[in-house]
C-alpha cells in the first residue's frame, strides 16, 4: 500500500467483463463515470496502454471539468491504470494521482470491485478525500454496477 493512497473496495453484483466494457466503451463510460447529478459531457479516450484519457465532467449547474490523463496498463477484464502526471501528448502535468482500478472475479457473475489513488503528496492525498473521494467513487461504482446489469 502506498504511503499516499485512498482506496474502496465493493463485491458487485455483475460479471468482471461486463464492468470492464464499461470502462473500455466511451459510449458506456458516459452514462455512469459521474456521481449523479453530476454528469460527463463528453468522453476522448483512446484505450490502449499510452492512449488518451479525457472525460469533461459537468456540476448541475453545467460548470464543465476537463479532466486528461494516459492509460499506463490495462489488463482486459482485470485492470486499468491511468495518470494525470501527464498530458495525452506527453507533457508534464500537475500530477494529482494515479488511479488503479481492478475487477477479481469471484464466480457466480460476481466481481470484487476495487478502485485505488494513489497521490504523489499527503497533501493532495487530503484534497482528494475532502473533493468526496470515497462517497463519489462508491455512488459512480454502484452506477456502474446497475449499467453493467443492463449489458
Amino acid at each position: 500500500m502506498s504511503q499516499h493512497e485512498l482506496k474502496i473496495e465493493l463485491e458487485m453484483d455483475a460479471p468482471a467483463e461486463k464492468l470492464f466494457r464499461c470502462y473500455a466503451d466511451p459510449k458506456l463510460m458516459q452514462q455512469w463515470f459521474a456521481p449523479k447529478p453530476w454528469t460527463i459531457k463528453s468522453v476522448d479516450n483512446d484505450f490502449r496502454p499510452g492512449g488518451r484519457a479525457s472525460f469533461v465532467m459537468a456540476s448541475p449547474e453545467g460548470q464543465e471539468y476537463p479532466n486528461a490523463g494516459v492509460y499506463l496498463e490495462i489488463v482486459p477484464n482485470e485492470k486499468i491504470i491511468t495518470t494525470d502526471a501527464v498530458t495525452p501528448d506527453f507533457q508534464p502535468a500537475g500530477p494529482f494521482m494515479i488511479a488503479e482500478i481492478t475487477f477479481e472475479d469471484l464466480g457466480n457473475g460476481k466481481t470484487l470491485y476495487r478502485a485505488v489513488a494513489r497521490h504523489w503528496t499527503e497533501e493532495t492525498m487530503k484534497q482528494h478525500a475532502e473533493m468526496g473521494f470515497e462517497k463519489g467513487r462508491t455512488q459512480t461504482a454502484r452506477q456502474l454496477e446497475e449499467l453493467a446489469k443492463t449489458l
